[in-house]
């Protein structure tokens, strides 16, 4: 049981010891005491007055006198005010520290929750590489996968790679025009570049030929509509749709060409996923869905042969699901999607990781399939998260003004070697362990950096601010990391042994704040779970490495000369270091062992 559920109860019993009310445990406001005055845990004793008829002076002290009687965990108690603030004995906090050395996985549930989520991250589209904003959504998902698994949840990580469509026709059409039968192999180009190239090509020769019939008399829109190109890759769509041979054969080879580069992509983030789906597979049993609502009058087909869903009832618009011409859009492939995982997994949630311009997509989703009758509509949750900005604007990849993932990765691990060696970290290392602590350095700080950001928000990326070994980054928790480890090999090397339980004297204010802090581990996961914010739990690492900095400036620990005190120290570092690995393993960074 917590500090604070006991306490909790404990103010229950002094409130119906002193005045004969029975309240429940809503009626109880706790909080952690203000850094200014003593205490650990502070009870709000205004809603008590109404009870014992007097000020709130002189109920806190009543109720305070009563808890430190009767509880031994209740060092002594001061009040400010209505507020009671107790201070919780350093017995206890020894206790605390001893139970969590002894946990095997301190921080993760210790049962399972008999729930199963689905987490949908990455999404991405056969026509360009991975790039910054991918990278926020990956870490993004993958970090909420893990921090539901940590909360006892079974989760399946999920990406739907969306590889038909007219933006996929588009770099096909370009590759078919331009390539002269060139392909990865022939031209070194990792795939998905090579690809996305084309995409590029693509809307150059798209904008030159619009430029060109407005100059013949057409309008913008018009010309937007009749560009030669464009059409060409319409023409292309409906073939591929209606199975041609050579068009499918071209897309498979592209699509191939593209999926082996996200892949290297991936495992150089360290993201992976339990199921891949790919939209290719999952349109038709969509439009089977649409189709049949159409049919049971739940949605309605235009003059034009086009069919919509009227959501005008629930205050939003009509929403296209099946184009003039019979082909999809991503909203039919979505239902489709859905459909099918529901049926497979039975989910009890199934979540979305997609960037918030997206935000009135997963409100059509979740309320066209309730139309359609599917008791699992409300179980459908969109993750939605900010833009990644750079200083200079936001990305178009269409344009070709995108940050890739690849070399943005690449340029990283090129700042954190250039750091480390001006540093003069990693001296005394092979060149193989020198590169992989750059890599981890790198991607740490990458992914702390997006992660350590409520997921709801924008955020600016900046890459030298992001590598920095001070402040409230990923290397600077790595680096405390590090030094833990050093202290626990010298120890061992010392034949010093760590014997938890064994422990008999009193914290310092330093050493309680850490216990604290370690104690608090468990809340924060669930808390990031409840919220779907691993922000939460990197900035419980970053003030879990600070407090531990403080601690280990201010503090000997191999040197102390008392055998107990030492001890102490030396459980506090390891189960510091403990959860500060788990913590940030649910982040997806690892941690160098030095640095």
């Amino acid at each position: 049981m917590t500090i604070e559920k006991m306490l909790t109860q404990q103010v229950l019993e002094a409130v119906k010891a002193c005045y004969g009310v029975e309240l429940t445990e809503k009626d109880v406001q706790l909080q952690e005491t203000r850094k200014e005055f003593a205490g650990d845990l502070t009870v709000v004793v205004f809603p008590f007055t109404r009870y014992s008829r007097k000020s709130p002076e002189e109920t806190a002290k009543e109720l305070g006198e009563y808890l430190k009687q009767n509880i031994e965990e209740v060092e002594t108690y001061n009040v400010i005010k209505g507020f009671l603030n107790v201070v919780i004995s350093s017995a206890y906090w020894i206790e605390v520290l001893n139970d969590v050395a002894k946990e095997d996985k301190y921080g993760y549930a210790k049962e399972p929750s008999g729930k199963t989520y689905m987490i949908e991250y990455s999404s991405p589209n056969t026509n360009k590489p991975l790039h910054l904003g991918h990278i926020r959504n990956n870490f993004l998902g993958w970090s909420v996968s893990e921090i539901q698994k940590a909360n006892g949840h079974k989760v399946i990580m999920a990406n739907l790679v969306n590889d038909r469509g007219i933006h996929i026709c588009k770099s096909m059409i370009a590759w078919e025009k331009f390539a002269n039968g060139a392909t990865p192999e022939s031209t070194g180009i990792k795939g998905d570049h090579f690809v996305g190239d084309y995409y590029v090509r693509f809307d150059k020769e798209y904008k030159a030929q619009i430029k060109e019939l407005m100059a013949q008399g057409k309008t913008e829109e018009e010309a937007k509509k009749e560009a030669p190109i464009l059409l060409e890759a319409q023409e292309m769509l409906r073939k591929w749709e209606a199975g041609d041979e050579k068009v499918v054969s071209l897309w498979r080879t592209m699509n191939d060409w593209v999926l082996k580069g996200f892949d290297e992509t991936y495992k150089m983030m360290g993201i992976s996923f339990d199921k891949v789906y790919f939209e290719s597979q999952t349109y038709k049993k969509g439009r089977d869905i649409v189709l049949k609502g159409l049919a049971d009058g739940v949605l309605y087909r235009k003059d034009t042969g086009s069919v919509w869903a009227d959501l005008t009832g629930d205050g939003l618009d009509h929403k296209l699901l099946l184009r003039d011409d019979g082909t999809s859009v991503y909203m039919t492939q979505d239902i489709g999607t859905a459909y099918d995982r529901f049926n497979e997994f039975n989910m009890d949630q199934e979540i979305y990781v997609v960037g918030n311009e997206q935000n009135y997509h997963f409100q059509v989703l979740s309320l066209v399939c309730k139309k359609l009758g599917f008791d699992w509509a409300d179980k459908i949750k969109h993750l939605s998260y900010g833009m990644v900005e750079l200083p200079e604007g936001k990305m178009k990849s269409r344009e070709g003004t995108v940050v890739d993932a690849d070399d943005l990765i690449e340029e990283m691990i090129h700042t954190a070697r250039a750091t480390s060696e001006e540093l003069g970290k990693l001296d005394g290392y092979t060149k193989e362990e020198a590169e992989d602590v750059y890599r981890k350095v790198a991607l740490g700080a990458l992914k702390y950096f997006i992660l350590k950001v409520d997921p709801k928000k924008t955020m600016m990326f900046n890459p030298k601010e992001s590598i920095d070994f001070n402040g409230n980054t990923g290397p600077f928790i790595q680096y405390t990391y590090t030094r833990i480890k050093s202290v626990l090999r010298k120890a061992e090397e010392a034949g010093v042994k760590i014997v938890p339980g064994d422990i008999h004297t009193a914290l310092t204010e330093k050493e309680q704040n850490l216990v604290k802090l370690i104690a608090k581990l468990p809340a924060v996961v669930k808390e990031a779970g409840d919220n779907y914010s691993p922000a939460l739990i990197g900035n419980y690492a970053y003030e879990l490495a600070k407090e531990f900095n403080q601690f280990y400036h201010d503090y000997s620990i191999l040197k102390e000369e008392n055998e107990q005190v030492r001890n102490l120290r030396l459980l506090l570092a390891q189960q510091c270091s403990v959860a500060i690995q788990n913590a940030m393993g649910m982040l997806g960074i690892e941690m160098p062992e030095r640095m």
